[in-house]
């Protein structure tokens, strides 16, 4: 088939592009960078270099490339610095996944583009009640925290907009990523001590090694029917196991603990809410409709490989 990715040289892109060209089919990535227009070439796949929020650039990037289908993978995460100014850390994202979203989906209907998948998140965006583990049924969070109403109000346009604008429309939540290209940073903190486990550490994570994540993108081209999808591993854990849990595969010092009012005040309302009050998710209809499973099932698997290869880099 011939595929489009829109924003080819990220997180995902990395193992994406080589699965799906690997799969036979015909792909073109777009970028922002010529750098990386011929990173991505070198792969086997044709290069375009467009901005997202470039509306008549997208669409004839599209309409040149006529795909069967449109990968939408386009995020801004350059900016990430701490949970206190969320939204603004994250107002570049939010812009792709709203205009960016919007442009993509004109230029499918332009194209006669059936089956559009598009990238969104699973975490923090669930309610903050009820049970410890949801599925795609259960609704988003309707009263989040101040700091994250605006990157709720994106992930809730590309959850609304993908599914009803094109036939075959399939949303992706992924849960927190690990592995190459993605959360190192997170490595060094927790190496330095410097994230500690808030408020007892109750709420749920659910994580996705990157190259399981881009596996189950690659499964989307082909299976299951329009909707949304968490692309999550099998093992939804609380902070006060995982965060343990990585700095022993580091080979450092657990993790220091904090009360809930003392973590609010050097970190903020966002981190407490992430470290006390996320729920996880299942990832039961992937398995059943895309045909998907992860190689890590459970971040007590991954992790260990990721620490090994993010050392290997280092050294």
């Amino acid at each position: 088939m011939r595929v489009f990715v829109a924003g080819a040289t990220g997180a995902i892109g990395q193992f994406l592009i080589p699965s799906l060209i690997a799969a036979g089919h015909e792909v073109t990535g777009s970028t922002r960078s010529p750098a990386k227009a011929a990173q991505l070439e070198r792969t086997g796949a044709a290069a375009v270099v467009v901005d997202g929020l470039d509306r008549a650039g997208v669409i004839g990037a599209v309409q040149a490339a006529r795909p069967e289908v449109i990968i939408h993978q386009m995020t801004d995460l350059t900016s990430l610095s701490n949970f206190r100014h969320f939204d603004r850390d994250f107002a570049a994202t939010n812009e792709l996944r709203t205009a960016g979203t919007d442009n993509l989906l004109e230029a499918a209907r332009q194209a006669g583009t059936r089956r559009f998948i598009a990238q969104s998140f699973v975490g923090w965006t669930s309610a903050r009640t009820g049970g410890p583990v949801k599925t795609e049924q259960d609704p988003l969070d309707p009263d989040p925290l101040p700091a994250t109403r605006a990157s709720l109000t994106a992930i809730s346009h590309v959850e609304q907009a993908v599914p009803q604008a094109v036939p075959e429309g399939l949303v992706l939540r992924y849960g927190m990523f690990y592995g190459p290209g993605t959360s190192d940073v997170m490595l060094d903190v927790v190496r330095k001590r410097m994230m500690p486990v808030i408020g007892g550490g109750t709420g749920i994570w659910s994580f996705i090694e990157v190259s399981d994540a881009a596996a189950a993108t690659a499964a989307a081209v082909t299976s299951g029917g329009p909707g949304v999808y968490n692309i999550v591993d099998d093992d939804p854990v609380p902070v006060r196991l995982w965060l343990p849990g990585l700095a022993g595969c580091l080979g450092v010092k657990p993790p220091w603990s904090a009360p809930a009012w003392l973590g609010k005040l050097v970190a903020g309302d966002v981190a407490v809410m992430l470290m006390t009050q996320t729920r996880g998710a299942s990832n039961a209809k992937a398995r059943r409709e895309l045909g998907w499973a992860p190689i890590y099932p459970s971040w007590r698997d991954g992790f260990p490989a990721w620490v090994k290869a993010a050392g290997q880099e280092r050294s």
